[in-house]
C-alpha cells in the first residue's frame, strides 16, 4: 500500500511540474541527431521537430541545445569511422557541420513554420556579468518573437567541449549536457530535457551483472554519492554520458525540474508533458534566483580568497559580507567583478561571490586592513548580495 501511495505521489509530481513548465530548455544526444555513419539521424529527428513545434504552438517557449556538428562534420568529410584526439580535426569537423546541422534544422522546422536562430556559445559569455546580461536580453527577444534558438558551443574557436578543460581546477561546460543545465540556469527556465539514447538513471547502472534487470528510477529529489555511482562513461558516439547528465540535472535541480529519458521512444516529447512515465524526473524543493543562480554556477570561477576562522563564521552564521580584515591571503589573478571562490585556511571552499576589486587592489586592501582597523571594517571585498554559501553550491564541482 505505501509503495502504491509513494507512486502515485510521483505521478501527481511530475504532472504538477509539466503542466507548469512554460520556459523548457531540449538537449538532444549526438546518437539522436547523427547515426554512427556521421549521417542525420532523420528517424529520431523528424518526431522530436514535430514535437518541438506542437509544444511552441501551444505557448511554451523552447530552447533546444543540439550536438552532433561534429560528427556531421566528420562523415561529410568522410571520417565518420574514425574516433581523432586531435583537437584541431574536432574544430575542423565542427566549422564543417555546424553549417550542415543548421540546415536541416531550418529545413525540418520550415515545415511547421516555425523560425529558428543559431546561437553559438564560448564559456566566457557564461563567466562575465556583463557579457552573461547580453546574452540573455538576446535570447529573452527571440523568444519573445516566437523564434526557437538552437544552441551549441562554438566548437571551432572554442576547445572547451572537445577536450576535458579546466582553470584553476574549476571547469567550465565540456559537453552540452552541462551546457542545456546552464542555459536553463541563466535563463530562468523551468524545465530542462535531457533527450538520450536509453531509458533513464537505471537503478543497477547500465550493466547489472547480478541476473537483475536494471530499473529506471522514476523520482529523484537529490543526487548522492551512492546515485553518482551508478552512472556511466561517455557513450561512443558521445562526450558526456550519464556521469554528465547526472551532474546537468544537479544544477538543473536548483532552478527547476530535469528529465533524462529516451529521444528514441516514439513521441517521446509529447508523451512527457502529457505526464506519462517515462524516464528519470529530477525535483527538488531548493531553489536559487537571479544574480545568486548565476554566482552559483559560474562556469570558471577565476581565484582564491582565504579567510580566518572569523570571517568564515561570519559570513556562514551571521551572514556578513566579507571583509578586507578576514581575509588571509589572495591566490591567482581576478579582475573586478570576477566570480572567485572564498576558502577557509584549510583550503575548503564554503561561498563565492563577486568581488568588488581586482586582485592587486585586494591584496593592497588587505594589507592596508592590517595597519588600520577601522579601514578594514569599511572595505568590503564582496557584499552579501554577490554572495553565495555552500548550502546552494554544495558539491557542484564547477
Amino acid at each position: 500500500m505505501t509503495m502504491i501511495k509513494e507512486l502515485k505521489q510521483i505521478e501527481e509530481k511530475r504532472t504538477k511540474s509539466l503542466q507548469a513548465a512554460r520556459r523548457v530548455v531540449i538537449k538532444l544526444g549526438t546518437s539522436l541527431v547523427t547515426n554512427k555513419q556521421g549521417d542525420l539521424n532523420l528517424e529520431h529527428l523528424e518526431p522530436i521537430v514535430r514535437d518541438v513545434s506542437i509544444l511552441c504552438r501551444t505557448g511554451r517557449q523552447i530552447v533546444l541545445v543540439s550536438s552532433g556538428a561534429v560528427g556531421l562534420g566528420a562523415g561529410h568529410l568522410g571520417l565518420a569511422t574514425e574516433r581523432k584526439n586531435d583537437v584541431v580535426m574536432k574544430q575542423a569537423c565542427a566549422a564543417v557541420g555546424q553549417n550542415l546541422l543548421m540546415a536541416a534544422y531550418e529545413r525540418l522546422f520550415r515545415t511547421h513554420n516555425l523560425k529558428i536562430a543559431q546561437v553559438l556559445l564560448t564559456e566566457d559569455d557564461f563567466i562575465n556579468w556583463s557579457r552573461y546580461q547580453n546574452l540573455r536580453r538576446t535570447m529573452e527577444r527571440l523568444l519573445k518573437l516566437g523564434v526557437l534558438p538552437i544552441i551549441n558551443e562554438n566548437d571551432t574557436v572554442s576547445t572547451a567541449e572537445l577536450k576535458s578543460s579546466s582553470t584553476n581546477g574549476h571547469r567550465v561546460f565540456s559537453d552540452n549536457d552541462r551546457l542545456a543545465a546552464l542555459v536553463m540556469s541563466k535563463l530562468g527556465a523551468d524545465l530542462l530535457v535531457l533527450l538520450t539514447d536509453v531509458e533513464g538513471l537505471l537503478s543497477s547502472g547500465p550493466r547489472a551483472g547480478n541476473g537483475i534487470a536494471p530499473a529506471v528510477i522514476p523520482l529523484i529529489t537529490e543526487i548522492t554519492p551512492e546515485l553518482s555511482a551508478l552512472a556511466g562513461g561517455p557513450t561512443r558516439q558521445g562526450r558526456g554520458g550519464m556521469a554528465a547528465k547526472l551532474e546537468a540535472a544537479k544544477i538543473a535541480m536548483q532552478v527547476g525540474t530535469a528529465i533524462i529519458a529516451n529521444g528514441r521512444q516514439p513521441n517521446v516529447l509529447a508523451r512527457i508533458f502529457d505526464g506519462e512515465r517515462i524516464g528519470t524526473l529530477f525535483d527538488s524543493s531548493k531553489r536559487l534566483r537571479g544574480k545568486k543562480r548565476w554566482i552559483a554556477f559560474a562556469t570558471n570561477v577565476r581565484g582564491q580568497l582565504v579567510v580566518n576562522h572569523g570571517a568564515r563564521e561570519a559570513v556562514l552564521r551571521g551572514k556578513a559580507s566579507l571583509l578586507a580584515s578576514g581575509v588571509v591571503q589572495v591566490l591567482n589573478e581576478f579582475a573586478v567583478h570576477d566570480v572567485v571562490q572564498v576558502v577557509d585556511e584549510e583550503g575548503n571552499e564554503f561561498a563565492r561571490g563577486i568581488v568588488n576589486f581586482d586582485s592587486r587592489e585586494a591584496l593592497r586592501l588587505i594589507v592596508s586592513a592590517d595597519k588600520n582597523r577601522q579601514r578594514a571594517r569599511d572595505c568590503v571585498l564582496i557584499t552579501r548580495d554577490n554572495l553565495v554559501v555552500n548550502e546552494s553550491i554544495g558539491s557542484m564541482k564547477i
